[in-house]
């Protein structure tokens, strides 16, 4: 008896990383503990997943979810947003970003698209517009970083 290669009956409908990477992202947003915007990040480099992240309070902290909003000048000053929480989970592990892409469920604030560019992210990925930003474009655009929206 002969070894066989069977021929695949899936066509060629696998999903395209980006897709890939955004459907993760919405589904780290899952566990989003502020309700007001319940937002995923993936930090990316390589087709690797270096760090997730989602909208939350500090470790150790109350989360919305338990202690209520702790608004100020219409935000919620208890929350770590998303990007910013892959970020800093790459720097408490000591996992370089540099060169790395973001997938993020929403298009980043202007705070969180600084620190993603200092951080030496060079592609942001995003699924839907919020407040875009337009000091936030032109950074982006300066400093050489592809943007692209991925729908779902």
């Amino acid at each position: 008896m002969t070894d066989q290669i069977m021929p695949s009956t899936r066509h060629q409908t696998r999903e395209s990383w980006d897709r890939y990477f955004m459907t993760l992202a919405t589904t780290v947003a899952a566990r989003s503990t502020c309700e007001r915007a319940t937002v995923g990040a993936l930090l990316v480099l390589d087709h690797r997943i270096i760090a997730t992240g989602y909208n939350g309070s500090i470790a150790g902290d109350p989360h919305c979810d338990d202690a209520g909003h702790l608004m100020r000048d219409g935000h919620c000053i208890r929350t770590l947003h998303a990007e910013m929480n892959a970020i800093l989970q790459c720097a408490e592990n000591g996992v370089s970003t540099r060169g790395a892409a973001v997938y993020v469920t929403f298009f980043p604030c202007l705070n969180c698209t600084k620190a993603l560019i200092q951080a030496g992210i060079k592609q942001v990925y995003f699924g839907a517009d919020y407040n875009n930003d337009p000091y936030a474009i032109e950074l982006l655009q300066a400093h050489h970083v592809t943007v692209q929206q991925v729908s779902l």
